[in-house]
């Protein structure tokens, strides 16, 4: 029997916490780690399967014949577009602890809103004791726009607190006990919105989507007074200049940011003095390497059975 193919690994984040974790991964194929200087110039022509999160450019003429793109995350937009993409399948990355973890960081989010807690921090640090009387959760709207797995995860979860919350994809997806809308009522899915949460992949149709235009059709007079917008999804999917506005004017009351056009974020953007605003640096949910390790295990196993692939790209959607 042939000698397995190791894994190509090309993976732009944590490469310390990738190297650590590969010593012990893919023990029965190996796998090249394109982070290593002694990779650098090795021959990849042998290789069918690569891990890749915004890989080299040179990666497909390096490594032409491939059978299977694994995402090193939920997104696949660092991939699709890529000069010299073959056509082959790409998988996204699924795990339960990513999909929990987006999950607490949107929860947090809404809950901070709905608590105010940007005055309470701001009274903690002036020493003032000044109650506030927050709306309960059952009064305020929540709109989740992205109802794939982490989108429907988190409406589950936003349930469960008591929000009301309703869900946007651009074609129906049907959730039992949630009201769901599709790309012709998007008018009519904001104008319900108090809490508007972006959870949706980058594709040509999102760029710049969340937008002026978009902030204006929210609604004005809910239990909040003023909407507030979300988003974890992707940073181009959002207009940062919009946002700033829109807090500036009152169009948003307030904001929660784990992504932005341009990462890092520059120290001299407007977005980090605003008020009412909270940023992360894109960590709301982080891929962690011994569980996308196994994912790729797992799905290499499948398809060398003759099994389906999981979790398969849509390259025509973008996702």
């Amino acid at each position: 029997m042939p000698a397995s193919s190791p894994v190509l690994v090309d993976i732009k984040f944590n490469p310390e916490g990738v190297a650590r974790v590969l010593k012990t991964a893919f023990a029965d194929r190996g796998s090249i780690n394109l982070a290593d200087p002694a990779n650098r110039s090795r021959d990849l022509r042998e290789v069918e399967y690569a891990l890749l999160w915004k890989p080299d450019a040179d990666l497909f003429k390096r490594a032409p014949n491939l059978k299977v793109i694994f995402s090193g995350g939920a997104g696949v937009d660092h991939i699709i577009g890529m000069a010299g993409l073959p056509e082959i399948p790409i998988v996204r990355f699924v795990d339960r602890s990513l999909t929990t973890r987006m999950s607490e960081w949107v929860v947090m989010q809404c809950l901070m809103h709905l608590r105010g807690q940007y005055t309470h921090d701001s009274h903690q640090r002036q020493r003032e004791w000044a109650k506030l009387i927050a709306p309960e959760a059952a009064e305020v709207t929540v709109g989740v726009m992205g109802l794939g797995i982490l989108g429907q995860d988190a409406v589950a979860k936003l349930k469960v607190m008591g929000f009301n919350v309703i869900g946007w994809s651009r074609t129906r997806k049907q959730i039992e006990g949630i009201e769901t809308f599709d790309a012709l009522e998007l008018d009519n899915f904001l104008a319900r919105t108090d809490i508007l949460v972006g959870l949706l992949p980058l594709t040509p149709e999102t760029a710049g989507f969340y937008d002026a235009g978009l902030f204006a059709k929210l609604r004005r007079n809910g239990a909040l007074g003023q909407p507030v917008f979300i988003n974890a999804g992707r940073g181009k999917s959002q207009v940062e200049a919009d946002i700033v506005s829109a807090i500036r004017d009152g169009t948003l009351g307030g904001a929660s940011l784990d992504v932005f056009e341009t990462e890092p974020l520059a120290s001299d953007n407007p977005l980090w003095d605003l008020q009412n605003v909270f940023l992360t640096p894109h960590d709301a949910a982080v891929s962690e390497e011994n569980a996308l390790f196994r994912h790729v295990e797992t799905q290499i196993a499948r398809f060398e059975r003759g099994e389906p692939l999981q979790f398969m790209v849509d390259r025509a959607a973008g996702y």
